[in-house]
């Protein structure tokens, strides 16, 4: 695995490496019954894939402890019968293969603290490790002034790039790195294998985080099978877009 710093923290694939903590974000957990509801019949493949890749990931990073950054489970309104049992089984394993385990609330998760509870778990609003700020994004909290910490992580955003090759559109998950105020902002790409996520080069954000910086200056950096690729700004990519499109 390559493993590429951003400020003080290091990309680990789908995973951020901040101190002895692995970071990972948006698992929606539950998506596949939910799109089955909607009419779109598609078979339930994500749990077993989550836990194999992160299974990789610690055990190239060495980590003991974990944060999941928001958005454990899928439904807003209530928890189905998917959901239940695999966020259950979920917080299990991490109990079995991590020392701590932190659980950050985000904007799926209303009723993510009953399963937790059962685990013996709390949900957190937010998380410091070292000089960086864990939250999920979804909003911009009346605390942040205060914090000491120099980067903040989010999730939320579920960031990816498209790249286009002639008539075929290739999605890629990506980091993405600016500067929100005077902090250092680092936006983490979904731990979710339903979707690649949102095309940073095609959709506009969601996050407020992201809608008060100009959108141009991120960096992008790729990842694609446990390697790591430094694409440059946003606005330099959408340059050459334009200049061959």
């Amino acid at each position: 695995m390559q493993f590429k710093k951003i400020h003080s923290v290091s990309i680990a694939d789908l995973s951020l490496k901040v101190e002895d903590y692995l970071v990972i974000s948006d698992l929606h957990l539950g998506y596949e019954q939910s799109l089955n509801a909607d009419g779109i019949m598609i078979p339930r493949f994500q749990y077993p894939l989550i836990i194999e890749r992160l299974e990789e990931i610690q055990e190239k990073s060495s980590c003991s402890n974990i944060v999941v950054n928001g958005d454990l489970k899928h439904e807003f309104g209530q928890i189905s019968r998917q959901e239940w049992n695999e966020t259950q089984e979920f917080l299990e394993y991490l109990k079995a293969n991590f020392d701590d385990i932190i659980l950050i609330k985000g904007n799926h998760d209303n009723f993510t603290r009953f399963i937790a509870e059962k685990s013996d778990l709390q949900v957190e609003e937010c998380y410091q490790i070292g000089d960086s700020l864990i939250l999920h994004g979804d909003k911009i909290p009346s605390y942040l002034d205060k914090t000491e910490a120099e980067n903040l992580i989010i999730g939320h955003e579920h960031p990816c790039i498209g790249l286009r090759n002639g008539e075929r559109m290739e999605k890629i998950k990506c980091y993405l790195s600016g500067k929100y105020k005077d902090w250092n902002l680092i936006v983490m790409p979904s731990f979710n294998f339903v979707t690649e996520g949102s095309d940073i080069l095609h959709e506009k954000p969601l996050s407020p985080f992201l809608k008060a910086i100009p959108g141009g200056d991120l960096e992008i950096y790729a990842v694609e099978d446990f390697e790591v690729f430094h694409f440059g700004r946003i606005k330099d990519i959408m340059a050459v877009r334009e200049k061959f499109y």
